[in-house]
């Protein structure tokens, strides 16, 4: 959690929002059907915004997850750090992209 939002993230009315919008979809991650434990913010807090509750408290824009698929969203555009294999068993490293 970042020190800008924790006393967010800790509030009553954060933890309130989320645990009735969770209660709301039966803990079920909306992604994938496992169970859910993270109320997602589908665009995220920042700190220009962290002050408006049509962000942070709207529950349109939150969204069950499961920790999985939270981390597939938040790392979704990390590169691959994994290696691979060529067709003849060779080790190949992972593609780094240039930005």
């Amino acid at each position: 959690m970042k020190a800008w939002a924790k006393s967010f993230y800790l509030s009553a009315a954060w933890e309130n929002t989320r645990a009735a919008y969770l209660m709301s979809q039966d803990y079920i991650c909306e992604r994938c059907g496992e169970p859910a434990k993270v109320a997602h913010h589908k665009r995220y807090i920042t700190r220009a915004n962290i002050n408006d509750a049509n962000i942070t408290l709207n529950w349109d824009n939150l969204e069950a997850l499961c920790q999985d698929c939270h981390n597939k969203e938040h790392h979704k555009r990390a590169p691959k750090l994994r290696y691979g294999f060529d067709a003849d068993g060779r080790i190949v490293p992972p593609i780094q992209k240039n930005n």
